[in-house]
């Protein structure tokens, strides 16, 4: 069977790490769209999307915001598998009806989450585990009928409706993102030194248990495809 069509609905305002970064973590066939451009798929062909993290507030009263909410809320309809990370988190979960706000401070660094629920997209990650985490918004109330798969004291970091799974860390990031990116944000100097002090090998390698979710993900866009329910109906006709 041939890999899965994805789309990776990129929201970063063109980052090179974003797109380096989800290349190599998902085993897919990616169509990428540059979102923040106005930039979106053309039909609901496609086996699943995702939606990474952006600079953006899905608050913000911007065209290509509103455009992409159209999209995904009729990919949705349509019955495709989504992934949201960190802002895409946050963004599957305001088109489903849940509510994104600021928190009025920074999480950021190797911090450790804890799941709440049981789900496909976290099979064989800890019930504690490490990943790294940078966002000002938060998911402080989940979509209706949603269930909530992971926290910490900071907020939200997971939650599933149907076929629309978020994630608020990143567990697509390796040192050099994690590096980069908190060299950049507005944080005290202070706070800043302590968080690449913890930018290390040790975390990096105990975070990518975390990478399970594009793993699983993927997985389960695969079982949803026809061409995967038709060889299991094959099997069981051999049997």
């Amino acid at each position: 069977m041939n890999r899965p069509r994805i789309a990776v609905l990129d929201a970063s305002h063109n980052e090179r790490d974003t797109k380096r970064n989800f290349r190599r973590e998902l085993d897919a066939e990616l169509v990428e769209f540059d979102v923040t451009s106005g930039e979106l798929p053309e039909t609901f062909d496609l086996d699943g999307a995702v939606v990474t993290g952006s600079r953006s507030s899905v608050y913000w009263d911007e065209p290509w915001i509103g455009s992409l909410k159209e999209w995904i809320a009729e990919a949705v309809d349509h019955g495709l598998p989504f992934l949201g990370v960190c802002y895409g988190h946050q963004l599957l979960a305001d088109v489903l009806g849940g509510t994104v706000k600021g928190m009025g401070s920074y999480e950021i660094g190797y911090n450790e989450i804890r799941r709440t629920g049981e789900s496909p997209l976290f099979e064989g990650i800890d019930e504690r585990f490490l990943a790294f985490t940078t966002h000002s918004d938060a998911v402080t109330a989940l979509p209706p009928d949603a269930e909530a798969l992971a926290e910490n004291e900071y907020s939200n970091h997971g939650f599933r409706k149907d076929r629309v799974f978020g994630v608020q860390f990143h567990p697509e990031y390796d040192l050099e993102t994690a590096e980069s990116l908190t060299r950049r944000k507005p944080i005290t100097e202070e706070r800043r030194r302590r968080v690449l002090e913890g930018i290390t090998e040790e975390n990096y390698d105990a975070a990518c248990q975390a990478k399970l979710v594009f793993e699983n993900f993927v997985e389960y866009v695969n079982d949803l495809r026809p061409e995967s329910a038709a060889a299991d109906a094959e099997s069981a006709a051999a049997d």
